[in-house]
């Protein structure tokens, strides 16, 4: 496949993932502050701006201008708008792959963003809106799309996005630890929270949510899930017959944060949890440069800026 090609499906499986997941996000820490009247709004503000890669945030924040910088604003690098309008820039480069629904899923969503009908949007019903349109974007690319090496690049792009933004949901809540509705918050964003009550038979901890949210093989936004198909997707673009190590050094970074989170103990990890959460955020970083380098000929990774970015 060409390196451009590859590229491109591998930053429209990223950026769709990063659009949806700053939504949950968002959607989890608004509904927190109308919620809990006794959080610092400019603190809770600021720790969710530096956890999303924005360090040099003006005097008096308010959610007002978290909504402008993580959502609306184009020009910003970390917003939604900015994230799906990448996503269709990358998907208008690989138009020859892509099916048409595909392609008609991706550029109606960002027609949405430059008609300005999106800016009008309010929460929560904006979160939901991205959700949906991410929903639909993805499911089509699963209906549509044949098994090979272009969809291999954007599933790699889809988890590594995704095992990144849940170590950021994951870094959020830990960052307000005390609060149990902030860890059922971040259960709801991540949609699983029916599937965490029915894995530990209601027992809602703070434990146990960080346990499912990183570790639980069966959930496909966790930490572990994600690294793992991650990993497959990388075996499965090697024609490699290599009979020991790896020859991929993505595949050897991922393959070992996978396996320290599993094989360590949970006590360890949650010791210092925004520091692990940073770790596997700079993992992910690494891992798209290695697969930049390895796949896409000339190419500059793109990736977070701030907080376990490249």
């Amino acid at each position: 496949m060409l390196s451009r090609i590859a590229e491109s499906m591998f930053w429209i499986g990223r950026y769709v993932e990063r659009a949806e997941d700053t939504a949950r996000i968002l959607d989890v820490q608004t509904s927190l502050l109308l919620e809990d009247a006794t959080l610092d709004v400019d603190e809770t503000c600021r720790g969710l701006l530096s956890i999303m890669g924005v360090e040099d945030a003006p005097a008096g924040v308010d959610v007002e201008f978290v909504l402008r910088t993580l959502a609306f604003d184009p020009a910003s690098p970390v917003s939604i708008a900015a994230a799906i309008g990448a996503a269709r820039e990358s998907a208008r480069r690989a138009r020859e792959t892509l099916s048409v629904p595909l392609w008609e899923a991706v550029n109606t969503t960002h027609r949405d963003i430059v008609s300005g009908r999106f800016a009008t949007r309010r929460p929560p019903g904006v979160f939901q809106w991205v959700r949906e349109r991410a929903a639909l974007v993805n499911g089509t690319a699963d209906a549509t799309m044949t098994r090979d090496e272009g969809w291999q690049f954007l599933m790699l792009g889809r988890c590594i996005e995704r095992a990144d933004m849940t170590s950021r949901l994951v870094a959020t809540a830990a960052a307000t630890s005390g609060s149990t509705d902030q860890w059922t918050g971040t259960l709801r964003a991540c949609g699983g929270y029916e599937a965490f009550l029915r894995t530990y038979r209601g027992l809602s901890t703070e434990r146990a949510a960080a346990e499912f949210l990183l570790l639980d093989r069966l959930f496909p936004r966790s930490v572990v899930f994600s690294l793992n198909r991650a990993e497959q997707c990388l075996d499965n673009l090697e024609s490699s017959s290599q009979r020991a190590g790896f020859q991929n050094e993505a595949q050897r970074l991922l393959g070992r944060t996978r396996a320290e989170l599993e094989y360590r103990s949970l006590t360890d990890v949650l010791a210092d949890l925004p520091l692990e959460m940073e770790r596997l955020q700079r993992t992910c970083a690494l891992a798209t440069d290695a697969v930049t380098r390895r796949f896409f000929a000339g190419a500059e990774a793109l990736a977070w800026h701030g907080m376990g970015g490249a």
